[in-house]
């Protein structure tokens, strides 16, 4: 028995040693079976030399089952987490390095996914441990699936009495001229509405990872503002005319 115990340990640190680094989740399922066919197999070998020696079971098994219930009973969020994370790994929803986008509306990159909980930091360099029992149940938003390539949205609005056609043509030269918008899909331009104080336009275009999108509107923000200037194209601001009615006297 120690002899087999022995084999089966050598076998199971091998394929945890062969896991890849950024396989957490492999790595983690690797070393629970690990441990829980160990146990499984030292506890078959107790009971067969039970049996061998043939002492009765019966005392046993109903000891052991009045000490499984309590032990459920107790742990029962530890299990709910435990297969929760079971979950998780067999969906395959998300991965180490996704972005993803929780039902609360936190967003970050996934660092790590354990057996009971799983780990996302946000922009701002917060962690935030959401367990497996919890998330597996939640609707979960991967911005990073299936492919990478992430789209971002930026409006813009211009005055009344500009040139569409001008307006649309400067926004394509600012997309095409960032050189982190993928070319392919190449960007658009959309006019989305005709509002208060301006016709809103829409810039869709992409970026290669879901991390770009801040910083990556800031820039087609900045550019589209002096490619504006330079093209006589005024960006408007809400304005309202007052009318003053004056009493008649008399």
């Amino acid at each position: 028995m120690p002899r087999l115990v022995r084999i089966f340990n050598f076998i199971m640190q091998l394929k945890v040693d062969r896991s890849s680094a950024d396989d957490k989740i492999g790595k983690d399922v690797l070393l629970l079976m690990k441990n829980v066919l160990r146990v499984v197999i030292i506890v078959t070998g107790f009971l067969w030399f039970l049996t061998i020696w043939n002492v009765s079971l019966a005392p046993l098994f109903a000891s052991a089952g009045i000490a499984g219930i309590a032990i459920a009973l107790a742990a029962k969020d530890t299990l709910a987490n435990f297969f929760g994370g079971i979950s998780v790994f067999m969906d395959k929803a998300y991965k180490i390095g996704d972005y993803i986008i929780l039902e609360s509306g936190e967003r970050g990159e996934v660092v790590e996914i354990g057996i009971r909980s799983t780990r996302i930091k946000t922009r701002d360099d917060v962690m935030i441990t959401i367990p497996n029992s919890i998330i597996a149940n939640s609707k979960i938003i991967n911005e990073s699936a299936p492919i990478p390539r992430f789209r971002i949205r930026v409006p813009v609005g211009v005055a009344y009495g500009s040139d569409l056609e001008e307006v649309e043509k400067t926004l394509m030269d600012v997309a095409l001229a960032n050189p982190n918008v993928v070319k392919d899909p190449e960007p658009r331009v959309r006019m989305r509405a005709f509002a208060d104080s301006s016709v809103n336009f829409e810039l869709l275009c992409w970026v290669e990872q879901p991390a770009s999108r801040g910083i990556e509107i800031h820039n087609l923000l900045k550019s589209t503002y002096q490619a504006f200037a330079d093209n006589q194209i005024v960006v408007p601001f809400p304005q309202r005319d007052v009318h003053l009615i004056g009493e008649e006297s008399g």
